[in-house]
């Protein structure tokens, strides 16, 4: 097994197999922890991610998609059963899952990962094959990147396709951004100037809660740092794309490249894993789909959840097996401009009792106290209107106790439709 730099040099310098992925119609990379305000396509502009930036010319980008949990094991119910995560889970039948259906109109799904967890999932044994990378452990940077951790996950990633010869659909998912924090020091200096402190050499992920008085240097550190993993990832889809490209079975397959979650940087007082709670910056991720010949290029505002990721995969394969369970509509519609939107509201099951509610036009998160944020104004939720607007509050908690009862209680009747001010917002 080659590994770090030789690893990516040997497989750029060759094409793949002959009969590689004879079937391919799918690829789905899902990396963790990408923060959707780090990404030069969601509005970034001061971090270099010119892969990123390519496939963003070449896809249909969700704006507005919102995880339904920051739980991982919650979410991929979501993304494999098309249900949502204050549903009552139905572990026991798998049948329902997307790798099974695809198994039933004799698809071969394959699920790769350097996550133990996301393998072990229980939806998981649907998938005919799984292969779990093997990760690297460190605590150093690397001083190539080619030699970071996060590279030798996609070297790892592009041997094992070079030996999968009839997968229908590959599901990958990379700790990404919740690794290692390796990239070589340089990634990280570049987003300094002369003034500022240098940044800290550490590999280690940080998870802290900033008190009141916290030194901006050491925020500023962290971002910088997380700054050069971002540039790290844009290398390594480089390397990814690039490769694929040389299959001629790219113009044919769906690329779905998303985040799982997004990763606080402070917004809220919180750096890492300290926080999962349901703030845009977790919940709020960046999705890129790029279809099979160019088709559907541009983006939506289209409010979207992981059951649609389900839901539209679904639609892809044609497997539609009109479960009336599953919560998840297609967005292929929306990317063939036949359709604008799919839904009106979405539901964010955080700990706790803690709950997310977005329309169009607003954010509320119902926790210990209550915040309302104006939306898509107001992107990292730093304007709390609450205390201004107790009449849209209350509203959204009614449209909330509407949507959990409906969901986790299996009420019959559909949640009332939405009134011309939580659509639109205030004249």
């Amino acid at each position: 097994m080659l590994a770090g730099a030789r690893a990516i040099e040997a497989l750029l310098a060759q094409p793949p197999a002959a009969g590689y992925n004879r079937g391919m119609k799918g690829i789905c990379l899902l990396i963790d922890r990408l923060h959707i305000g780090y990404v030069g396509a969601y509005g970034n502009s001061w971090i270099e991610t010119p892969w990123l930036d390519r496939l963003a010319a070449e896809s249909f980008l969700l704006d507005r998609y919102w995880i339904d949990s920051p739980r991982l094991d919650v979410l991929y119910r979501s993304l494999w059963q098309g249900r949502h995560a204050l549903e009552p889970p139905v572990p026991a039948d798998r049948r329902l899952s997307l790798p099974a259906l695809l198994s039933a109109r004799g698809a071969v799904a394959a699920l790769v990962s350097d996550d133990p967890a996301v393998l072990a999932h229980p939806l998981a044994e649907g998938f005919a094959k799984r292969f779990l990378l093997p990760a690297a452990e460190t605590r150093q940077l690397a001083v190539r990147w080619e030699e970071s951790s996060l590279a030798q996950s996609f070297a790892e990633l592009l041997e094992w396709f070079e030996t999968a010869d009839e997968e229908s659909l590959v599901w990958c998912h990379l700790k990404g951004l919740a690794g290692a924090w390796d990239a070589p020091y340089e990634f990280r200096t570049r987003y300094g100037t002369d003034e500022d402190p240098d940044p800290p050499r550490c590999a280690a992920v940080p998870s802290v809660v900033l008190a009141d008085d916290y030194d901006p240097d050491l925020l500023l550190g962290i971002t910088q740092s997380y700054a050069g993993q971002v540039t790290l990832l844009d290398h390594c889809l480089g390397v990814f794309i690039e490769w694929l490209k040389t299959s001629s079975h790219w113009q044919d397959a769906l690329l779905l490249l998303a985040s799982a979650r997004g990763f606080p940087l402070g917004e809220h007082r919180l750096v890492g894993g300290q926080g999962e709670n349901v703030h845009g910056e977790i919940a709020h991720a960046p999705v890129f789909l790029r279809l099979a010949d160019g088709q559907g290029v541009g983006r939506t505002r289209a409010l979207a959840e992981p059951a649609d990721l389900c839901a539209t995969l679904v639609d892809w394969f044609d497997a539609g097996d009109h479960d009336p369970q599953r919560r998840g509509r297609s967005l292929l519609p929306v990317i063939r401009d036949e359709a604008g939107e799919v839904r009106d509201r979405l539901v964010i099951a955080g700990p706790g009792k803690e709950r997310g509610v977005v329309t169009p036009a607003w954010f509320a998160r119902f926790a210990d106290t209550v915040q309302l944020y104006l939306k898509p104004d107001d992107r990292w939720e730093f304007n709390d209107v609450a205390g201004r607007c107790p009449h849209v509050v209350e509203s959204l908690r009614d449209v909330l106790r509407q949507a959990e009862e409906h969901l986790r209680d299996g009420a019959s009747a559909e949640p009332s439709p939405l009134g011309v001010e939580l659509l639109h917002g205030l004249d």
